[in-house]
């Protein structure tokens, strides 16, 4: 079965940067995604990545700040965020789609992260 435990979250401040990481297990093609959930706000897609690394897509919010990259050895998948805002608080998630079809939306995605906290202070 499909396991993705995130690491990385904390506390930054506002123009920082940080890294998450995703090591993934059971997991071969499909969708890596990244999504995030801000406190009484519904779950939001952040960006995605292929299997291969090959192809990218990234929401309007986070476009030109963050990043996503995968280390095929390590089987990890890395979110890599700078000038981060206050906005950007939230919980983020690591997840998986099986298929081979892109998908920004939240509901879509098989499996989950438990999910590391982001803090940006002003």
């Amino acid at each position: 079965q499909v396991q993705l435990v995130e690491s990385g979250g904390g506390l930054v401040q506002a123009g920082g940067s940080l890294r998450l990481s995703c090591v993934a297990s059971g997991s071969s093609f499909g969708w890596y995604g990244w999504l995030r959930q801000a406190p009484g706000k519904e779950r939001e897609f952040v960006g995605c990545i292929n299997w291969m690394g090959a192809s990218k897509v990234y929401a309007e919010p986070v476009k030109g700040r963050f990043s996503i990259s995968r280390d095929n050895a390590k089987n990890t998948v890395y979110l890599d965020m700078s000038s981060l805002k206050p906005e950007d608080t939230a919980v983020y998630f690591c997840a998986y789609r099986i298929d081979n079809v892109v998908t920004t939306t939240p509901s879509a995605y098989n499996y989950w992260g438990q999910g590391t906290q982001v803090t940006v202070s002003s």
